[in-house]
């Protein structure tokens, strides 16, 4: 459950606070339009999410038509969600309350439409990672092509025909067990199409993620799907420009970052990394965070002249979306379960690389020709010195 003394989420206090012409213009100057181009949901599932307490909201980004191209118009949906038990309560026992609430988020997501869907950053257990403990919390881990959430996300995919990116903590049986921070891509027929595993991994406050896993080894691979071309960002990748500058090579349109990330450590940050690289690299992005406040059993510590605690922190939601040209959706509550869905027109990646020319001046044989000579032992630092 979240601290009484959270706040619900800073759009709210704005919308709450501001109406007519100075609304307006602050949605201009923070939201990048006057108008937030809200869709509209239908009241049966407005009704649906009030009684099964999450929240629901639906933006629109449309692009300029075109002569010689059609719309490419596709809606996405993310989902950010807290725990459904106490971490005390059985491996199966904890998994199945997640998977109850997330279907019923699910369910609404296909009634409005929603063609590709992601869920947060381990989606399916609590964020033990602050622990440091291997047990219980390495059962929460399974195979990346039929584990139980795998599975699970297979039927919903199939039934619906919606892509769902499914980021778990994956156990790899062919290679010594190993355990990835991992992302399953199953595609709107409900075969998993491909994995990515995370490519940076924090080592920060009580983020003791490398107790568990390394970074990735899978590159910044681009899914060609019916509906557009995506790609995820895990979590901590979003601090890294490089990581999201190669997706954005790769031809990524869309790309998601499924996150898990508390209030006292990174929310200044928040809502400028994912709308800072949609901006640099011509494409949308998706930031997606986990909610709520989770406390663990046993008392844990990370060397920082902290007290002992059980609690990591309040995961502060406020999961949004932003288009090419840095236009954004408020966000999804700070303290509530919720499904932001976001209509885009993929046409406006190439209006925007048109209009600005990011991607034709930026000059990526310069760079590569400096990073080579960086990453050499004997590099020298280009510093120009008074003699």
């Amino acid at each position: 459950m979240a601290a009484s003394n959270e706040i619900v989420s800073i759009d709210s206090l704005v919308s709450h606070s501001l109406s007519g012409s100075e609304l307006e213009e602050f949605n201009r100057i923070y939201y990048g339009r006057k108008d937030n181009h809200s869709l509209e949901i239908k009241t049966a599932n407005i009704e649906y999410a009030d009684s099964n307490n999450f929240e629901v909201a639906a933006y629109d980004f449309p692009a300029q038509k075109e002569e010689t191209r059609s719309p490419r118009v596709v809606r996405v949906g993310i989902i950010q969600n807290s725990i459904a038990t106490a971490t005390n309560k059985p491996i199966i026992e904890q998994r199945q309350g997640i998977f109850d609430k997330i279907r019923k988020i699910i369910n609404v997501a296909a009634e409005e439409g929603v063609n590709v869907l992601c869920l947060q950053e381990a989606w399916s257990m609590p964020f033990c990672f602050c622990t440091r403990e291997k047990q219980p919390w390495c059962e929460f881990a399974e195979s990346a092509t039929d584990g139980a959430s795998v599975q699970f996300l297979k039927e919903l995919a199939a039934k619906y025909g919606m892509v769902i990116i499914s980021p778990i903590l994956e156990r790899d049986e062919a290679h010594g067990d190993t355990i990835w921070n991992t992302a399953v891509v199953i595609n709107d027929c409900g075969i998993v199409i491909g994995k990515h595993r995370k490519n940076h991994i924090p080592r920060v406050g009580d983020f003791n993620e490398s107790t568990y896993y390394f970074e990735g080894n899978t590159g910044h691979p681009v899914f060609e799907t019916k509906f557009g071309k995506i790609a995820v960002n895990i979590c901590y990748g979003r601090h890294h420009p490089l990581n999201w500058l190669m997706f954005g090579i790769n031809g990524a349109e869309i790309v998601f970052n499924p996150s898990a990330t508390v209030s006292g450590l990174s929310e200044h940050l928040w809502g400028i990394e994912a709308r800072n690289a949609a901006i640099a690299n011509s494409y949308f992005t998706c930031a997606i965070n986990r909610v709520g406040t989770e406390q663990f059993p046993n008392e844990f510590t990370s060397g920082d002249g902290k007290p002992a605690h059980k609690e990591f922190g309040h995961f502060y939601g406020s999961s949004y979306v932003t288009a090419p040209d840095g236009s954004r959706t408020p966000g999804l509550s700070r303290v509530k379960d919720g499904l932001l869905i976001a209509q885009l027109d993929l046409n406006l990646c190439r209006q925007i690389k048109d209009k600005w020319g990011f991607t034709m001046t930026q000059r990526l044989d310069l760079y590569a020709n400096s990073l080579h000579k960086a990453v050499q032992p004997d590099y020298e630092p280009q510093i120009i010195r008074k003699n």
